[in-house]
């Protein structure tokens, strides 16, 4: 499931007219590069939250054919639910588990590396902390993550990729609801395991970080500025 029916407030005047994930990077929409990287990957189904400028994005990408998926759209038709009631509102059309991208974050992760053995409700990636995020989000400690420290464990941020199983959604609510807590209220019980992701990452939630993200792909050579496979 890639994340896309966020109204990009931070990215106005730009997002006016323009939905978040279509905004471009290296001559693709940011989605673009998700779905090319699914696809790379082996993943066939991808499900996309829609709610601003939600005809735009479906004019966009259509039925995925063209990149070698198959879309199906989740309306958030009273307005964007929340990342956690996106997801809660989508699961009928989800995987068990299930892929989730945030839509406004590049990666060079490799989808095909998140795996999990254990029983957590979710195994997320983390990065170390961007200068947007100084204080991180979790604490890992052997692979689990924590709301609370632990003798030098790192604190990390998420990196809005991670694996998910319905369960963690037993009981929300069917209503707009943000996932940060939910994920909180999970990581205090022992709930959520974590992978570490060193490589090329990105969130472009604002005009700056877009200028970033659009820089970093000029720079880099074209088989090496999408995300990709290859890390």
């Amino acid at each position: 499931m890639i994340l896309a029916a966020g109204r990009g407030e931070r990215l106005r005047p730009l997002t006016d007219d323009v939905p978040k994930a279509l905004l471009q990077v290296a001559g693709q929409p940011l989605i673009v590069h998700h779905l090319m990287a699914l696809a790379s990957a082996g993943i066939e189904r991808v499900v996309i939250n829609v709610a601003h400028l939600a005809e735009k994005i479906q004019q966009a990408l259509g039925n995925g054919n063209r990149y070698g998926v198959t879309i199906q759209y989740s309306h958030e038709t009273t307005g964007a639910l929340e990342t956690g009631g996106g997801i809660r509102q989508a699961l009928a059309l989800l995987s068990d588990p299930f892929l989730v991208i945030n839509g406004d974050v590049l990666s060079d992760f490799n989808f095909q590396r998140l795996t999990s053995n254990d029983k957590s409700l979710a195994h997320l990636v983390m990065i170390d902390n961007p200068l947007h995020n100084p204080t991180g989000d979790f604490f890992l400690i052997d692979n689990k993550l924590s709301t609370s420290p632990s003798g030098d464990a790192p604190r990390l941020t998420y990196a809005g990729i991670g694996l998910y199983q319905k369960a963690l959604f037993k009981d929300t609510p069917n209503r707009r609801f943000p996932l940060a807590p939910l994920l909180r209220e999970a990581a205090a019980r022992g709930q959520l395991s974590a992978r570490i992701h060193s490589g090329y990452w990105v969130d472009v939630g604002t005009p700056a970080r877009l200028a970033e993200a659009r820089s970093h792909h000029e720079l880099t050579p074209p088989d090496e500025a999408s995300p990709s496979i290859s890390s």
